[in-house]
């Protein structure tokens, strides 16, 4: 069954984007001409996602507008209010009566990339999860995580492995299945320990993606995105 529901992380404040998260909420900042999140939005139903779901916190109602001012009528849009920032996997286990019993996309608010999220529809496979890595940026000073079995093609799925040798980094892309949240305590937590926990246990997965990828979560890496892609 193809994976037909997802999750943009849109709660977060964006401190280090300040002072203009001051006034819009990160996933509405600009890049290439539009906010980052119409860029998911397009992506996501491009990929035959049916149902999306976005946490809100800082800006909420502005970001809420927005969303529901752009998005196709076709979409099943549907919101998650924190009244305190839960992190990810507190955003997302608060969530999930709205994401449902099947594995769900998940998409960082604050990315701008060129991932085809049509490699996501199959969902993690026998895996809790199944990440889109990185080759770890230059300010970056280490890498989260490797793929277990190398040499491996970019395009392949593998074993993730913990190592002190890592070399790359989450693209805060994956599909994950509910059941990777479920012995979660309600409140905010992020998601390395879950992360660590089903990697440890042989049920995580990731592939590694080189293409266009920018993390937008301070005004110097925003300005550079800009340079190369536009405002």
């Amino acid at each position: 069954m193809s994976v037909e529901t997802a999750m943009i992380m849109g709660a977060g404040r964006g401190n280090r984007l300040r002072p203009l998260t001051d006034r819009i909420p990160k996933p509405l900042v600009r890049v290439a001409g539009r906010p980052l999140v119409d860029h998911h939005l397009e992506r996501l139903v491009a990929a035959g996602v049916r149902r999306v779901v976005v946490n809100l916190h800082h800006l909420g109602e502005q970001l809420r507008a927005h969303l529901l001012a752009v998005a196709p009528p076709s979409l099943d849009l549907r919101f998650s209010e924190e009244r305190e920032l839960l992190e990810t996997a507190g955003g997302i286990h608060a969530a999930l009566p709205l994401l449902g019993d099947a594995p769900f996309m998940v998409v960082n608010g604050d990315v701008f990339c060129d991932f085809d999220l049509v490699r996501l529809r199959d969902g993690p496979g026998d895996a809790l999860a199944h990440m889109v890595m990185v080759p770890a940026p230059a300010w970056v000073t280490r890498g989260d995580f490797d793929l277990a079995h190398e040499p491996v093609a970019t395009d392949a799925r593998a074993p993730l492995a913990l190592g002190d040798a890592a070399r790359l980094t989450y693209a805060g892309i994956g599909v994950y299945h509910p059941d990777l949240f479920a012995d979660m305590t309600p409140g905010p937590l992020p998601l390395r320990p879950l992360m660590d926990a089903a990697i440890a246990a042989g049920r995580m997965t990731g592939e590694v993606h080189r293409g266009i990828w920018e993390d937008i979560g301070t005004l110097e890496r925003l300005e550079q995105a800009r340079a190369r892609y536009g405002a």
